[in-house]
């Protein structure tokens, strides 16, 4: 059951705190401004979940930069992918010859990023790299690797800071693991 006033009834732990995510992403931001100084990478969001990480990602990426945002999703409400992907919005600019690092909230099976790599790459950026706030590799079942990574985490059903459940929880500062009670009605 949702609990509308108090979401963290529903949690059964934190994995990562408000605190965590911050200090690490300011340290994300200066590797990746250091690894594209100069270059003016286009930041490539994949939609919904990505938006808090985005966002803190947005001001704490010191260099000049674009921003773009694409929607593609594996899941329908429920705890695991359908395997069957669902695109909703591509990006609006020509990635041809540009450095485009796609901003994801969480690297599970990689099929999705997986199709989004491929995607991309028939458009001839000069580089695509990878990076992810979540990754969860028990869960890959693809060959997929994020080149840069804010968390590993274990397999467990996670939601908050952008992750939900049936598009609840994503408004929580931290990242935790939602009870099984939740979802196993």
């Amino acid at each position: 059951m949702i609990h509308p006033f108090d979401m963290s009834q529903d949690i059964e732990r934190v994995l990562v705190s408000e605190a965590e995510i911050h200090t690490r992403l300011v340290e994300l931001g200066q590797e990746l401004s250091r690894d594209y100084a100069g270059k003016k990478p286009i930041f490539v969001g994949v939609l919904k979940g990505v938006v808090p990480f985005f966002a803190e990602m947005a001001r704490c990426i010191q260099i000049p930069c674009q921003w773009d945002f694409m929607s593609v999703t594996s899941f329908e409400g429920g705890t695991q992918s359908t395997g069957k992907l669902t695109f909703r919005k591509d990006i609006d600019h020509d990635i041809a010859g540009r450095h485009v690092v796609i901003l994801e909230d969480i690297l599970d099976s990689g099929r999705t990023l997986s199709y989004v790599c491929d995607l991309l790459r028939q458009r001839g950026p000069a580089s695509l790299k990878i990076c992810t706030f979540l990754d969860k590799p028990a869960g890959r079942t693809v060959d997929m690797n994020a080149d840069y990574v804010a968390f590993t985490i274990p397999n467990a059903f996670v939601v908050g800071y952008g992750l939900d459940y049936d598009d609840y929880y994503r408004n929580l500062p931290y990242v935790g693991v939602l009870k099984p009670s939740v979802y196993e009605d």
